[in-house]
């Protein structure tokens, strides 16, 4: 099962759609939602911390459960859906206070 505010590894592809690589990404999507469909919908997660727009950090402070091995940075501009067919595995959760603030850089994006 998905869940909201899960930290997961996916396989993530290329644009070229024959490789693939694991990343981490965010579960944006509410679990209504993820009951319902076969995606979800989630905020990829990278370890370069060089400071741009749209993004928050996210240290295993931020996390409700599970650990990162490195801080990473949600790129908040970068949200996409996602098959559950290529998660690997759970690897934590993160605070509710973080996924607000997700949101909220989100929505300042969009409005």
């Amino acid at each position: 099962m998905i869940s909201q505010r899960d930290i997961i590894l996916i396989s993530f592809p290329f644009s070229n759609l024959k490789e693939s690589k694991v990343r981490p990404v965010i579960v944006m999507s509410n679990d209504s939602y993820n009951k319902k469909f076969k995606d979800f919908i989630a905020v990829p997660l990278t370890s370069n911390l060089k400071l741009r727009d749209h993004t928050i950090l996210v240290t295993n402070k931020d996390l409700e459960s599970g650990k990162l091995i490195v801080d990473s940075q949600a790129k908040i501009d970068k949200i996409f859906s996602i098959e559950k067919s290529l998660v690997r595995k759970r690897i934590g959760k993160i605070t509710r206070e973080t996924h607000q603030h997700i949101k909220e850089m989100f929505l300042k994006i969009i409005c």
